[in-house]
């Protein structure tokens, strides 16, 4: 049935627009939950219609309606980013017919997961730092899935899945402390935890090569475009 992804998928657009709102509040003082949106040079309260995920952006053309400045990119990538993650998320429980509560369980359990690690990843991007509310968040999760996998799974050992992260987040501790943070944020440390509490070392590790592949990818992209940017503006000056 292509109706109930397809409401996943709205679902996770709207969760996404939740996220944006959490990526550009957290740190100021502004709570994510109250206060109507504005637009952050003309301070105009935006309209209900201006906040729909993914189609305000393409009806307003990526500008504010009323003083026309550039809307962020961020908004519609983090929404589809958000609702295909949620989406495949579905998919992969099975819960295409019978909804059993363990895999319904399971699905909601890692939208949640899904939806804090967009936010750290946004965030961090924007700001180069991670915020300890959501590494706080992270780890707690976790420790969550420690706890489901005991609850569930006959035998499992808690012992070895705790020391699993703390093994995993050891090298990137080593890295913090030696260098005083030159090289590697005590974030990351924290991150790492919660990653190897939540997957395990075998595939925390595997996870970790990933993020780093993916980080320089997104790193060499970033830094051809501002390097062009740069170029265009030099071009610009001279023959202005």
């Amino acid at each position: 049935m292509i109706f109930l992804p397809l409401i996943v998928f709205v679902f996770g657009l709207f969760i996404g627009s939740f996220l944006n709102v959490v990526i550009l509040r957290m740190n100021t003082g502004r709570s994510a939950v109250t206060g109507r949106s504005k637009c952050a040079r003309c301070s105009r309260v935006l309209s209900w219609y201006e906040l729909l995920p993914v189609v305000s952006f393409l009806g307003l053309r990526g500008k504010c309606r009323t003083c026309t400045m550039k809307i962020s990119f961020q908004y519609p990538l983090v929404e589809l980013t958000t609702a295909i993650v949620f989406t495949i998320l579905y998919t992969q429980f099975g819960l295409g017919g019978f909804l059993t509560t363990n895999a319904l369980i399971s699905f909601l359990y890692s939208c949640v997961v899904a939806g804090v690690l967009i936010v750290i990843f946004a965030y961090d991007l924007r700001h180069k730092i991670i915020p300890d509310t959501t590494n706080y968040l992270f780890i707690v999760l976790g420790l969550l899935s420690i706890v489901w996998h005991a609850f569930m799974t006959d035998g499992f050992l808690v012992g070895n899945a705790i020391v699993s992260g703390v093994a995993l987040a050891l090298p990137f501790f080593l890295l913090w402390f030696f260098s005083k943070g030159k090289l590697m944020g005590f974030g990351d440390v924290k991150l790492a935890l919660g990653m190897g509490w939540l997957l395990g070392l075998g595939m925390g590790f595997a996870a970790v090569l990933l993020a780093f592949w993916i980080g320089a990818i997104v790193g060499l992209f970033l830094l051809a475009v501002s390097k062009k940017h740069s170029m265009t503006s030099q071009f610009h000056l001279r023959h202005s």
